[in-house]
């Protein structure tokens, strides 16, 4: 929690697919896109980034610029903390967008703005209204210090709360109060349109609270992006050491306690670069629920792993076929629960997957795993659904 701001520069091979928005944005600032084959074998237009930093990737997804994004490595131990991090920059980012909406819907419910509307039929304020952003920065620019003074009415009373709950530590409570405070600053223009305008009225204090009781309920949904991205690297490794194990019964097949082979780091870096140099890959992507254009999937997230496979394409012709004759769907539990005994990581992940799943279900975020195996191409697919919207 908190930490997916640490680094400035994050290096992964990650390809992100463009929303329309996105697409429009870039073509109309002369930015050439590439025309991108994901796992999957379908090609969407997109960038290609090795480098970048955390915070402009969350700023793409805060403009509904971003609609997914993929990495595929041969190995990710080595960028744990990489993966982890950019898990966790797209899960907050999500949580400051659904924060905005709702912030915007409860705000245009308050009597104050309900009032307004009806002595300004021409004039209301809902959830049709629209300003361009320069329209409301030009608006907003002269009241700065309304905003300052709206922002610390908001934030003081929450503040009072963190500092003396003594059931955080102080280093919980910094966690806290920096968080409180990125939550307000990724509040929309609009949102800051409608405090300002309302700052003074009769009826204001029904804003702030609100606004204060939405915030609260945002920190603690933030807190499963850290449960999120350790059982994504969870996965991530347990399909890892699938390949390593499977290319170490080749490499090494008179051995006859080949598993323990890979627990050698010169021998699984040997196996590692041999992985790479077959493009056995593990892939990894995130489908982000989408931008305007999206209506009913904001506040969505699929995370999807699965190990590329020679076959995949036809293997993913078949499926639609498969599940007709026969569901074979279910859930990573039972995935993690039929593992041979003695797999490497199982405990761990129905550890993580338990945590995550009460986390998800205390803050009311809808959380569901399916996980596909198809034994003809020896592919695994493992989908991590989230509902933030509900």
């Amino acid at each position: 929690m908190g930490t997916a701001d640490k680094k400035f520069i994050l290096e992964l091979p990650l390809k992100v697919i463009l929303t329309e928005e996105g697409t429009s944005n870039f073509i109309s600032n002369n930015k050439k896109l590439l025309r991108i084959k994901l796992a999957d074998n379908i090609e969407e237009y997109g960038i290609s980034l090795n480098k970048f930093s955390p915070q402009s990737i969350q700023n793409m997804v805060l403009l509904d610029y971003i609609s997914k994004i993929e990495i595929s490595m041969s190995e990710f131990v080595s960028k744990r903390q990489e993966v982890m991090d950019l898990s966790k920059v797209l899960v907050y980012s999500i949580l400051y967008k659904q924060f905005d909406r709702e912030v915007y819907n409860a705000l245009i419910q308050c009597e104050c703005v309900r009032k307004y509307n009806r002595l300004n039929p021409s004039k209301i304020i809902d959830e049709h209204t629209q300003f361009s952003d320069r329209q409301l920065r030009s608006t907003l620019q002269s009241k700065e210090s309304i905003i300052q003074v709206a922002r610390k009415t908001i934030l003081e009373p929450i503040w009072k709360i963190i500092l003396e709950n003594k059931e955080y530590s102080s280093e919980e409570k910094n966690i806290y109060l920096l968080m409180s405070e990125k939550f307000m600053n990724r509040l929309g223009l609009m949102n800051w349109y409608i405090i300002t305008m309302f700052y003074k009225n009769e009826n204001a204090g029904e804003m702030f609270v609100a606004l204060r009781k939405l915030l609260s309920s945002y920190m603690e949904k933030s807190k499963v992006a850290e449960y999120i991205s350790v059982m994504v690297m969870e996965l991530a490794l347990n399909n890892e050491n699938t390949n390593i194990k499977k290319e170490a019964r080749l490499m090494y097949a008179g051995v006859d306690d080949v598993d323990s082979l890979i627990f050698d780091p010169e021998i699984r870096a040997k196996i590692v670069q041999e992985l790479q140099r077959k493009h056995e890959l593990v892939f990894l992507s995130w489908k982000l629920g989408g931008g305007s254009t999206s209506i009913g999937k904001q506040g969505r997230l699929s995370i999807t792993l699965y190990n590329k496979d020679d076959e995949f394409q036809e293997v993913k012709e078949n499926i639609e076929t498969a599940k007709a004759a026969k569901n074979n769907n279910k859930s990573l539990i039972d995935f993690y629960r039929e593992m041979p005994e003695g797999q490497q990581g199982t405990d761990l992940g129905l550890f993580y997957l338990s945590y995550l799943d009460d986390a998800c279900k205390k803050v009311n975020i809808k959380f569901e795993s399916i996980v596909n195996q198809y034994s003809a191409s020896d592919l695994t697919v493992i989908n991590l659904n989230f509902n933030f919207n509900v």
